[in-house]
């Protein structure tokens, strides 16, 4: 059931929004006891690179082209540094609309690049940053009279507060610590407000601390300084001017939480932690929250039991060349029984 059906009466979609589905929404929460277990902690993670085009974006994505349709919009535009892209162009695909994407030119993975371009949208790579390619955008959009679907888009973040609500729901109530990797900082904003969602209703008593992580080197949050040039292995979170930065730091402050920041060495050595100790294979920026939770521990500032949430928003199969660049490359033999053996001992 896709989040337009699972939570439309939560949602401002009327008789007229027009019922866009890709089955998006209702992702696993895997409990990763082992890893957990090393942390001191009961760690859960939600799987956000299941939905349909791999990533956590789908969940708002689905009600911004839902809206832009009921509006009259039959063409989308958006900025990206891949999965953004990859959303829009798969929506816009499912409901028959053009679609126009704006990359900065070599700084997206290979991954999220074909998807766009398989989807059949319009990719066009910018000599600029994100926040460059953003900007015309949403110049673009505004002169061309079509829907600019980044998280600017309210619809955006009001969707993707269904993750939070998900979490309530298979948990019982909210986390005790929601740790969540912050790039645009939309999605940390929406899940705050999901979890508000869930206490107002009084299906949650529990609110939980916000923990939003940024890499070293696309901090503007963390550290509170301008990053005209922002550079990580981790190219979801390659932010530097956060279009949701005070919704982001208002979700921290409120929630009694904090933003973090860890090294690519940290995130690369967290991807290859998941997978090798908890059976998941995320991109780097998901990887970014488990690598915090690492450092937490070693300087004994994880709460011990805390329950804890990590969104993994991206699969890993977005960026294989961040994966493949830190493990062995394969063994060859020849096709005799013995090597094998050998090879096997």
């Amino acid at each position: 059931m896709g989040v337009l059906k699972r939570y439309g009466k939560y949602l401002p979609v009327s008789e007229k929004t027009p019922s866009v589905n890709l089955e998006e929404g209702s992702t696993p929460l895997v409990r990763l006891d082992r890893i957990g277990g090393e942390l001191g902690i009961e760690l859960w993670a939600k799987l956000e690179g299941c939905n349909p085009s791999g990533s956590f974006k789908d969940r708002g994505m689905v009600l911004a082209v839902a809206k832009a349709l009921e509006d009259g919009s039959r063409a989308f535009v958006c900025a990206s540094t891949g999965n953004t892209s990859a959303s829009a162009a798969a929506y816009a695909a499912h409901v028959g609309a053009p679609c126009y994407v704006l990359l900065p030119s070599g700084k997206v993975a290979l991954g999220k690049l074909a998807q766009a371009l398989i989807y059949g949208a319009r990719v066009i790579a910018v000599g600029g940053n994100f926040d460059r390619a953003l900007e015309m955008a949403r110049e673009a959009a505004e002169l061309k009279k079509i829907a600019m679907v980044n998280s600017v888009n309210p619809y955006r973040i009001i969707s993707q507060k269904t993750g939070a609500w998900e979490i309530c729901e298979a948990l019982g109530q909210a986390p005790d610590l929601h740790v969540i990797p912050v790039g645009n900082a939309g999605n940390i904003s929406a899940y705050w407000a999901g979890y508000r969602d869930f206490n107002v209703w009084g299906r949650s008593a529990v609110l939980p601390r916000m923990i939003g992580i940024q890499a070293e080197g696309a901090a503007p949050l963390a550290t509170g300084k301008p990053c005209p040039n922002p550079e990580t292995v981790a190219t979801a979170i390659r932010i530097g001017n956060p279009v949701s930065a005070k919704t982001a730091i208002e979700a921290v402050s409120q929630s009694g939480g904090f933003f973090e920041t860890v090294t690519d060495g940290e995130i690369l050595n967290a991807q290859k932690a998941l997978a090798e100790r908890g059976g998941i294979f995320a991109e780097p920026a998901s990887c970014t929250t488990l690598a915090a939770l690492v450092k937490l521990a070693a300087a004994k500032k994880l709460p011990q039991g805390a329950k804890t949430v990590i969104v993994l928003t991206g699969n890993g199969l977005k960026d294989p060349d961040a994966a493949i660049s830190q493990v062995e490359p394969p063994v060859k033999i020849g096709d005799s029984l013995e090597e094998l053996l050998e090879v096997m001992a």
